[in-house]
C-alpha cells in the first residue's frame, strides 16, 4: 500500500526531469552550427537553475531554503551538501567538527553533566576500518593561546600567559606518607569500538558495566605506571553515570570529597574519561597517533574555568596542565591534543592538582587508549614526582 503510493511522485519527479532533457534537445534543434549547439548546451548544463531545477525534479519537495534541511532523508541531506548549486550562500561547516558544548545564559543550580549525551550517539561500527582516524595536532596558532608549543583552546576567552603558566611555581606538595593520587571516573561506563577479544555486553552506545572494557580499565594503567614510579594510588572503580547518567559529576563530587576526607594526603584528582568525536554528517572519527611503531589513541586534559562558578584555584590546576602537555610533547610529540578550557569546573575545584583527562574517543579501540594511557601516566608522574 504504501509502496504504490510513493509510485507517483516519482514518477511526476522523473517526468519533470524529462521535461528539462526534452527543452534541452529542442534548444539544440534550434541553434544554427554544431559549434553554436556546443556553447547552448554547455552554458544550459552550467546554469545553476538548470541544475538545481533538475536536482530538486528528481529529488523531490526540497525546501526552497537551502540551509533549511528538517525533514529531509538521510540521502537527500547528503545529495543537498553535495550540490553548489543548491547549497549556494549557506554557511560551510568543517564536517570533522565535533558538536560544541551547548551555551547556558546564566549558571544552574548544579554544574552541569559532560555535553556528551549517550543516548544520541550514532551506532558504531565493529569493524575499527571504518572509522576515520586523525592526528589532532594545531597547523598553527590561530584559534589558540599558546607558547612554548603547548595550545590552549579558550572557549571562555579568558586572559591567559601561557608562558607564565608553564613556568609558575606551584603550591603542589606531595606528601611522603598516605596516597597521593586520585583516579575516578564520573563517566565509568564509557567504553571504546569493541575490537578483536575487546568485546563487551553493551550498556549504551559505547558503554558498558564491564570495568575490564571501559574506562576503568583505562585508570587501572594510569594507576599502574603511577605506582611503579613511586606514587602512592587510590583507584575509585565506582561507576557514578550508571543507571542513571545525568546527576553523575554531582555524585562523583561528592565521591571525592569523601576521599579527601579519608586520605587527607591526596594532592592530586584525576577523573579519567574518553571523549566522543562525532561530526555533522555522522561520521565517527578517532584522535590517533603511531609512537615507536605501536597505534596509541590521543590524550586531551580538559580543564575547568572561574567563567560561571567559584574556581579560585582554576589557574594552578591549568599551570600543572600545561606542564604535564610540556611533557608529553618533550616524550612523544603527536600524543596530546590542544588543551581544553571550559566555562565548567568538572569538580576541580576539590583539589589544585586537579585534571580531567580524555583518553582517546568513542572510536577508539581498548588497546589504543591502554597505550595511550600507559604514554600520559608516564609524561604525568615525571611532573608529579618533582612535588614529592
Amino acid at each position: 500500500m504504501q509502496r504504490g503510493q510513493g509510485q507517483w511522485p516519482r514518477l511526476l519527479r522523473r517526468g519533470a526531469a524529462l521535461f528539462l532533457a526534452t527543452v534541452t534537445v529542442w534548444l539544440l534543434s534550434l541553434t544554427a552550427d554544431t559549434g553554436s549547439a556546443a556553447v547552448a548546451l554547455r552554458t544550459l548544463a552550467e546554469s545553476p537553475a538548470f541544475v538545481s531545477a533538475a536536482l530538486r525534479a528528481e529529488l523531490g519537495n526540497l525546501p526552497e531554503d537551502p540551509a533549511d534541511s528538517e525533514g529531509l532523508t538521510g540521502w537527500q541531506q547528503l545529495i543537498l551538501s553535495q550540490s553548489p548549486a543548491l547549497m549556494a550562500g549557506v554557511e560551510e561547516v568543517p564536517d570533522s567538527a565535533p558538536a560544541a558544548e551547548p551555551a547556558q545564559d546564566t549558571p544552574a543550580p548544579t554544574e552541569p553533566d559532560d555535553p556528551e549525551d549517550p543516548e544520541v550517539l550514532p551506532a558504531v561500527t565493529t569493524a575499527p576500518e571504518d572509522i576515520v582516524g586523525r592526528t589532532l595536532t594545531p597547523v598553527s596558532g590561530d584559534g589558540y593561546d599558546s607558547a612554548q608549543g603547548v595550545y590552549i583552546e579558550n572557549r571562555p576567552g579568558l586572559d591567559l600567559d601561557v608562558a607564565a603558566l608553564a613556568s609558575a611555581d606551584l603550591s603542589l606538595e606531595l606528601p611522603k606518607e598516605g596516597p597521593q593520587v586520585l583516579i575516578v571516573h564520573t563517566h565509568g561506563s564509557e567504553a571504546y569500538t569493541p575490537d578483536g577479544t575487546d568485546t563487551y555486553v553493551p550498556t549504551g552506545e559505547c558503554r558498558t558495566l564491564d570495568t575490564a572494557k571501559n574506562v576503568v580499565r583505562v585508570g587501572d594503567e594510569i594507576a599502574r605506571v603511577l605506582t611503579e614510579m613511586g606514587l602512592t594510588v587510590v583507584h575509585d572503580t565506582q561507576l557514578y553515570d550508571y543507571p542513571e547518567y545525568n546527576g553523575a559529576y554531582d555524585r562523583s563530587l561528592a565521591a571525592v570529597e569523601a576521599w579527601l576526607e579519608q586520605y587527607p594526603s591526596i594532592r592530586v584528582v584525576l577523573d579519567v574519561h574518553r571523549d566522543a568525536l562525532v561530526g555533522e554528517d555522522g561520521t565517527i572519527y578517532k584522535p590517533i597517533t603511531t609512537v615507536g611503531g605501536e597505534q596509541a589513541a590521543q590524550v586531551m586534559l580538559v580543564m575547568g574555568s572561574n567563567a560561571l562558578y567559584d574556581h579560585p584555584g582554576w589557574q594552578e590546576n591549568l599551570s600543572l596542565a600545561v606542564k604535564i602537555q610540556k611533557e608529553m610533547n618533550t616524550l612523544w610529540p603527536t600524543l596530546a591534543r590542544p588543551i581544553g578550557l571550559r566555562e565548567n569546573r568538572y569538580n576541580q575545584q576539590t583539589a589544585t592538582g586537579s585534571l580531567l583527562v580524555e583518553v582517546g574517543a568513542h572510536g577508539n579501540t581498548l588497546q589504543e587508549a591502554l597505550a595511550a594511557a600507559r604514554m600520559f601516566a608516564r609524561a604525568a608522574g615525571a611532573v608529579l614526582l618533582e612535588y614529592q
